[in-house]
C-alpha cells in the first residue's frame, strides 16, 4: 500500500513526488511513455528559473535523479483505470493487468500536442519542428518560419514570432482562419507575415536530419515547396483523460475541471499539470501544480484516521 500514487512523470508529477517524499509519504510514480514528459522534446530551454540554458533531456534527468534520491519509486506502466474502493483507498490498474493501491492519487498525465500525422514528423521534433513560440521562438530570431493552424493559438504564435523572425508564414488547411478577427488584422498589417489558406502540408524536406522545407498542396491540387528554418505546429492539444472520467470531472475540452487548488470532487484524488483546465501551460506552471497537489494530498492523508 502506497500513500500516494502519481500518474505521470512529467514536471508536474515529478515535482509532486518530490514534495510528497519530503513529507515522508510512500510514493509510486507510474509513467506510460517518457520520463520527463513533453520537456524531453525541447532541445534548449531558456525560461526555467536558475538555468540560462538547459536541454529538456538534461532537466528531465535532473528531476528524475532528485526524486529517486528522495526515495520515490518509478515504474513504466499505462494506467487504464482508477477506482475508489469502499474503504477510501484507490485501486490503480495498468494495461498489463497489475493493480497498485494507495490512499491518495495525483493524476499528472499531461496533454500531448496534436501532430500533422506526416511520415518523419516525430523525428523532426526539436530539429526544426516546435510547438511553443514562447519556449523556442528565440532560436529563430532573424530566420524564416511557418506556423500551421488557423485558430487563436496559431495566430498568437505567429504574432509573437513576427517580432523576431525575418518572415512568418501562417498555413491553414481551411479556406478561412478561425481565430479572432483582431489577431488576423494584426497579422495582415505586418510586412513580414504571409497568410495562406486552403493549403495542407504534405511532406518535409531535410538536410542532415534537420528540417529545411515543407511540401504543400493547395485547394486546387497545386503543389509547392516552401523553404524555412522552423515549423511551429499549433493545431491544439489532446488530453488523455477519458479513462479517468469516472473519478474526476472533465470539461468540454476533455481537461480535468479542477481549480487552482488541484482538488477534485473525489476525496483523495488530485490533479496537476497540463491535463488540468488552465490557460497557461509551461514547465513552471506544471511544477507549481505538482507542489500544490502534493501538499493537498499530504494534508488529506494527515487528516485521515
Amino acid at each position: 500500500m502506497y500513500d500516494i500514487i502519481i500518474v505521470g512523470a512529467g514536471p508536474a508529477g515529478l515535482t509532486a513526488a518530490l514534495y510528497a517524499r519530503r513529507a515522508e509519504k510512500r510514493v509510486l510514480i507510474l509513467e506510460k511513455d517518457t520520463f520527463g514528459g513533453q520537456i524531453t522534446f525541447s532541445p534548449k530551454i531558456e525560461n526555467y528559473p536558475g538555468y540560462a540554458a538547459i536541454s529538456g533531456n538534461e532537466l528531465a534527468d535532473m528531476l528524475i535523479e532528485q526524486v529517486l534520491a528522495q526515495g520515490a519509486e518509478i515504474e513504466l506502466g499505462t494506467v487504464t483505470n482508477i477506482a475508489a474502493e469502499t474503504d477510501g483507498t484507490k485501486a490503480v490498474t495498468t494495461e498489463d493487468g497489475s493493480t497498485h493501491r494507495a490512499r491518495a492519487v495525483i493524476i499528472a498525465n499531461g496533454a500531448r500536442h496534436r501532430m500533422l500525422g506526416i511520415p518523419g514528423e516525430s523525428e523532426l521534433v526539436g530539429k526544426g519542428i516546435s510547438f511553443c513560440a514562447v519556449c523556442d521562438g528565440a532560436f529563430y530570431k532573424g530566420k524564416e518560419v511557418a506556423v500551421v493552424g488557423g485558430g487563436n493559438t496559431a495566430l498568437q504564435e505567429a504574432v509573437l514570432l513576427s517580432d523576431g523572425c525575418r518572415k512568418v508564414t501562417v498555413i491553414q488547411n481551411l479556406d478561412h482562419f478561425t481565430g479572432e478577427e483582431t489577431l488576423q488584422n494584426i497579422l495582415r498589417k505586418k510586412d513580414n507575415v504571409e497568410l495562406i489558406t486552403g493549403t495542407v502540408i504534405s511532406g518535409f524536406e531535410t538536410e542532415a536530419g534537420e528540417l529545411t522545407a515543407v511540401r504543400c498542396t493547395g485547394a486546387s491540387g497545386e503543389s509547392f515547396t516552401k523553404e524555412l528554418d522552423g515549423l511551429f505546429v499549433a493545431i491544439g492539444l489532446a488530453p488523455n483523460n477519458e479513462p479517468f472520467a469516472n473519478i474526476a470531472d472533465l470539461d468540454a475540452g476533455g481537461y480535468f475541471a479542477a481549480g487552482e487548488d488541484c482538488c477534485t470532487a473525489t476525496p483523495g484524488v488530485f490533479i496537476a499539470g497540463d491535463c488540468r483546465a488552465k490557460r497557461i501551460r509551461q514547465i513552471t506552471t506544471a511544477a507549481a501544480d505538482g507542489s500544490i497537489a502534493a501538499l493537498a494530498a499530504c494534508a488529506y492523508l494527515d487528516e485521515q484516521p
